[in-house]
């Protein structure tokens, strides 16, 4: 367990959800509210008045096991008892916004003269400084200047953005891996930092799959893009497909009983089919309406086509698959929640089951117990994960995202490809060349700062001289299907006998049992059963949100990290299972929460939402020129029709209120339509902005640079490639005022870069025993076909 104490002063989700994902790591948690308390208390998306003095059930989910302490921290008392607590905590989250802790007199340097090992985790839209740091922001106008609302959606229906604000969750999940991360570095130097963590950057780096670095690649523009197939209509429902390879889309064509569509070359890409998008849509919908979801699901399993219902907050609390696997626990609250989303073969102790949110102040004049100086080695590398050996057998993006962070934070990576399985993730988005597997660029995107071998696995000579790197090993990482790893004749168990100090990380789609442990499944079709695609895209049509191979990534991280500490304890490694589905319930809570809580399933309202009225995409004088609204307040309702002259439908008694707003959605978004038409823009955004209301223009996410903010906080990195040049990298969505920004050390690796140098320098094997391997294509530098 994690051996933390965190002041947790953060507010609504992303804050909160960091400090949930530390509580249950074993952390010792005390939230500390405002006199009025966390606004998220009086929460619920049922748009119902909750029974007086009830909290809401997302407020209970999130805080459940914290406790709780008022301070006024615009008084000198509360900011003194602040300052008090801190010097026995570890960590403080906040999201007060840019400049608020210092102007509170609680900055990072002054906590530190309190506590000079503490570490200040800070949250807020685009960061703590920069042009943009102040700039009014909402998750839904950051979704546009991402660039992610832009390509969403089809051209005739104009964008459409993602539902649930995912980007939140997201950035509790980073601030979750900073917290970590500050903490660890404290503990060897006894130095703590500033982590200072931008949601803008957060869903940069999980939404939209390096879309940068592809239009670095490719030189075009974007275009609006739905996944076909994906979200169908079934004759009872909705299911889900993922036809990721050729050999997938062409055993899904003879399926629906249209084998001459797998004929057609043109069709192997979705970006064919999105060409004749209704045609295609045609004959797919006219198959699958006419069976069940269940009958469905079942013929597209039996022919290995990743497949999934699609869940929703009522539905998934009954699929076999999770009810089997005893996903969903009782909350004392009076409502179902997803459980912890990693399982350890040795769990937390203090992870017994979900615990009840605190009452307002219900610890008053609670503290932390004094502790004790620990051993610091003050010339140690503040890397937290410096010295660590990894083996990464991950591939596609959720596994190779974690072992990119790990080595962004000292680890030493190792990936293990081979030259007739390279990671599938070199082909995707790659440029059309010679050497276009050198190409690709979301596994340029997710794996600097590694070092890459190839060994054949299914030989004995690969096999043997990959258990002797497991025994040199501290932790090896796979997110294949269940079966690969049998397959090869690796036996988990086997690995930790030869080396019972190593952490086996195993991240499969649905997990190492139930119902459907051996189906295969992507990314998508994790979202497509999760619920996070159900509150995603038109109100008739579901699409996929594309953020949960990195969430798995950052969950598996916390689980990571807690059995590092239980190592350092007994010196015995584990077995962790992080399901990649089990991490998307988390992201997608809510649902399950207010369906058993309140008896209401949330669904999809296109471009509209709960949480802001007005809100929506509107376009612009011009062709295109799209803008992203969303009015969060009574303040910014009123600024909004200022500056857009208090035209008379703004004037409404009945408008001045949330709930007015939201019943009144379709006409104000009408009103707003007509309105904005025949304006420009950019000068809108910017008198917008200017009076406090949240608008950002929606960009083409392969233009997303320039960008001054991007620029100002050095989000992007240039590093030199031996294939596609000097090009920007994403490093992290967080500055660490002790690392820096520039985190790379090396570009992407190539293909078996490194084989010499593990397998000779490392292992021995001198240059006329490499050769044979090469011959024999046990190991090599290029695809076995090529």
């Amino acid at each position: 367990m994690l051996d933390v104490r965190v002041l947790d002063l953060s507010t609504e989700i992303a804050g909160p959800y960091c400090g949930r994902l530390l509580r249950d790591a074993g952390a010792q948690v005390l939230k500390v509210e405002p006199p009025e308390g966390d606004p998220l208390r009086r929460w619920t998306a049922s748009e119902g008045p909750l029974p007086s003095g009830a909290d809401g059930a997302l407020f209970q989910y999130l805080n459940g096991g914290k406790r709780s302490l008022a301070l006024d921290l615009e008084a000198a008392a509360g900011r003194e008892q602040l300052l008090s607590l801190a010097a026995d905590a570890d960590l403080v989250l906040e999201s007060f916004g840019p400049g608020e802790m210092a102007r509170l007199g609680l900055d990072h340097a002054t906590l530190a003269r309190a506590n000079p090992a503490l570490s200040l985790v800070s949250i807020s839209p685009f960061g703590g400084d920069g042009p943009w740091a102040r700039r009014p922001a909402t998750e839904w106008t950051l979704q546009a200047a991402t660039g992610a609302m832009a390509r969403r959606g089809l051209p005739e229906r104009g964008p459409v953005g993602i539902g649930g604000r995912v980007g939140e969750w997201v950035a509790g999940a980073y601030a979750s891996f900073g917290a970590i991360c500050a903490w660890l570095s404290a503990r060897r130097t006894g130095r703590g930092q500033h982590v200072d963590l931008s949601t803008f950057e957060t869903m940069l780096q999980c939404g939209t799959q390096y879309h940068d670095l592809n239009g670095q690649f490719q030189g075009t523009p974007l275009s609006q893009f739905v996944d076909t197939p994906s979200l169908e209509p079934a004759r009872d429902g909705w299911v889900g497909f993922a036809t990721v390879t050729a050999q997938q889309w062409q055993d899904f064509c003879v399926m629906i009983g249209q084998p001459e569509l797998a004929e057609n070359k043109k069709y192997h890409h979705t970006d064919g089919r999105m060409q004749d998008l209704d045609f295609i849509h045609g004959l797919i919908r006219s198959w699958t309406r006419e069976h069940s979801v269940d009958e469905i699901v079942s013929l597209a399993t039996a022919l290995r086509i990743p497949v999934a219902p699609v869940g929703n907050g009522e539905s998934v609390r009954r699929m076999d698959h999770f009810v089997a696997r005893g996903v969903f626990e009782p909350h004392p609250g009076g409502f179902v929640q997803p459980r912890v989303p990693y399982r350890l073969e040795r769990p937390v102790a203090s992870a017994s089951g979900p615990q009840p949110a605190p009452r307002l102040d219900e610890h008053a004049g609670a503290r932390f117990p004094a502790r004790s100086g620990g051993s610091i080695c003050e010339d140690a590398s503040p890397f937290p994960f410096d010295g660590l050996r990894v083996l990464d057998l991950t591939a596609f993006w959720a596994g190779p995202f974690l072992t990119e962070h790990l080595a962004m934070m000292g680890a030493d990576v190792v990936k293990v490809e081979s030259v007739q399985r390279p990671d599938g993730m070199r082909f995707v988005n790659a440029m059309r060349n010679k050497t276009f597997w050198e190409c690709g660029s979301i596994f340029h995107g997710a794996n600097c700062d590694k070092r890459d071998i190839t060994l054949r696995l299914d030989s004995e000579e690969g096999r043997d001289l990959f258990l002797r790197l497991v025994d040199r090993a501290d932790v090896l990482v796979e997110n294949f299907s269940v079966r690969v790893l049998a397959n090869l004749g690796i036996d988990p168990a086997d690995l930790r006998r030869r080396n019972p100090r190593l952490i086996v990380i195993r991240m499969p789609s649905w997990g190492l049992d139930g119902p459907w442990w051996d189906r295969v499944g992507f990314a998508m079709n994790v979202e497509q059963a999760c619920g996070l695609a159900w509150l995603s895209g038109y109100e008739d049509l579901p699409m996929i949100v594309n953020v949960c191979d990195p969430i798995g990534g950052l969950h598996a991280f916390v689980a990571l990290a807690i059995a590092l500490e239980q190592r350092r304890a007994t010196g015995e490694g584990q077995l962790i299972e992080v399901p990649l589905v089990e991490t998307g319930l988390c992201m997608a809570a809510e649902q399950v929460i207010e369906h058993s809580a309140y008896g209401r399933t949330l669904l999809r309202e296109g471009n509209h939402g709960p949480h802001a009225a007005p809100q929506g995409i509107f376009c612009c004088r011009g062709e295109n020129e799209w803008l992203a609204l969303a009015v969060a307040t009574e303040v910014q309702w009123r600024a909004l029709a200022t500056v857009l002259g208090e035209p008379e439908w703004t004037r409404s008694p009945e408008l001045e209120s949330h709930a007015g707003r939201r019943a009144a959605r379709r006409e104000l978004e009408a009103h707003l339509a007509r309105e904005l038409a025949s304006r420009d823009r950019d000068d809108l955004v910017r008198a917008l902005n200017a009076a406090g209301v949240p608008a950002q223009e929606l960009v083409n996410a392969h233009f997303v640079m320039p960008n001054p903010q991007l620029e100002h906080r050095g989000f992007y990195q240039e590093l030199d490639h031996p294939f596609v040049g000097r090009r920007r990298y994403p490093v992290l969505p967080m500055r660490f005022s002790a690392f820096g920004p520039a985190l790379h050390r090396s570009p992407p690796p190539t293909l078996g870069q490194h084989n010499d140098e593990v397998l000779g320098g490392e292992l021995g094997l001198d240059a006329a025993e490499r050769e044979a391997l090469r011959e024999r294509k046990i190991i090599g530098d290029r695809p076995a076909w090529r």
